[in-house]
């Protein structure tokens, strides 16, 4: 069956980047000029996907307003013939068809995407997380996506982190089975470094079968006392094959300040607009610190 939705949780408070956040939702902090949202919206409209549900909550007003058409802006963009900031202004809304839901109560990731259950229906379906970017070739969901008509099966996007980073991911305990492609036996949630079963790590992109709504339904809190998506791909493994794919692209971690800030410098280098003079500022920048 074709993956035609996916889901982007994003209901969380955004406590790292206080004070920024506490009336802007974290999703809608820039890299450069384009909300973080975005590229992940951008990601699953280039790897085909149709439609797309954003789970948000109170206060993410902003998010809905982002993606719906802003058309006072956009007749003054039209008169005054400016046709790239009109562009730059509908964004992806005619690529990809965009709902809403509310998460009510901050329950956990697995409690998020059980919101989806409604919209889903009985679909495979891709989850993008908004912490991560990954800039590929090709889209890191669409990857995903390939794996899944080979397979059938739950894919989850991995790659390898340090020893010392596995206690901050979900962690698969796998076998290879040729190329980038892992059958998964189990997951740990943020291990110790010693209990770890792999340093092949779950980073923020899904396509999960929809059997995942009847595990959610039954997973008791876990970790944080909230119900983890994690403790539902176990319970799901136990009954359906499961695989890992080491996805290419580079990741950037915009869940933290430091990730933030190398993915809008580095962003920003990638821009022909901006590049010259931007790296021009930060050689200055060095010179002066040493």
């Amino acid at each position: 069956m074709k993956v035609r939705k996916a889901v982007i949780p994003a209901a969380g408070f955004g406590t790292r980047f206080l004070p920024a956040t506490k009336a802007v939702p974290k999703e809608m902090l820039p890299i450069v000029d384009k909300p973080t949202i975005q590229y992940i919206v951008e990601e699953a409209a280039a790897a085909g996907i149709e439609d797309l549900l954003i789970i948000t909550s109170r206060g993410k007003d902003a998010i809905v307003n982002h993606f719906d058409r802003a058309h006072e802006l956009e007749s003054v963009l039209m008169r005054d013939g400016k046709d790239e900031l009109l562009s730059l202004a509908r964004g992806v809304t005619d690529k990809i068809n965009v709902h809403f839901v509310r998460q009510r109560e901050q329950k956990g990731l697995g409690h998020a995407i059980l919101c989806a259950k409604s919209f889903v229906g009985n679909e495979p379906f891709a989850v993008l997380l908004g912490d991560d970017v990954v800039v590929s070739e090709k889209p890191c969901i669409g990857q995903l996506i390939d794996e899944y008509k080979k397979t059938g099966a739950t894919v989850l996007g991995v790659q390898r982190v340090g020893a010392d980073d596995v206690s901050k991911y979900g962690i698969v305990d796998c076998d290879s089975v040729g190329g980038r492609l892992y059958r998964v036996k189990g997951m740990v949630e943020k291990p110790a470094k010693e209990d770890a079963p792999s340093d092949i790590a779950v980073l923020g992109r899904y396509v999960i079968t929809p059997a995942i709504f009847e595990c959610i339904e039954k997973t008791p809190k876990g970790a944080g006392g909230e119900i983890q998506l994690t403790d539902a791909l176990v319970s799901l493994v136990e009954s359906e094959e499961m695989y890992a794919y080491d996805f290419e692209g580079k990741r950037y971690d915009i869940g933290n300040k430091q990730g933030f800030l190398s993915a809008t410098v580095d962003f920003a280098l990638a821009r022909d607009d901006l590049k010259d003079e931007f790296a021009a500022f930060l050689r200055k920048t060095v010179e002066n610190l040493s």
